[in-house]
């Protein structure tokens, strides 16, 4: 393989400045972890083994359920918390 060639990395992307994109204070933060407790959430995930990902990936895109995928990566059908 060529190596790629080097050129100035305005070229790629035209940024001007490096700026933060976080909308969130410390004091904001501070305030939901101290809520966050109080709050009553329950998570839904289904398991998938590792060769059923692409199943996994059809089911969220059909919408055939709510929450999150789990891929099994080790078979032993438990997921580390």
């Amino acid at each position: 393989m060529s190596d790629i060639p080097s050129f100035p990395y305005r070229l790629l992307w035209g940024e001007r400045r490096v700026v933060s994109v976080a909308n969130l204070t410390r004091h904001a933060a501070e305030a939901f972890l101290a809520l966050a407790p109080r709050v009553p959430l329950r998570t839904t995930t289904h398991l998938y083994p590792l060769e059923q990902a692409n199943d996994a990936l059809d089911d969220l895109r059909a919408g055939r359920f709510d929450g999150a995928a789990v891929l099994d990566l080790d078979g032993s059908g438990t997921r580390a918390e």
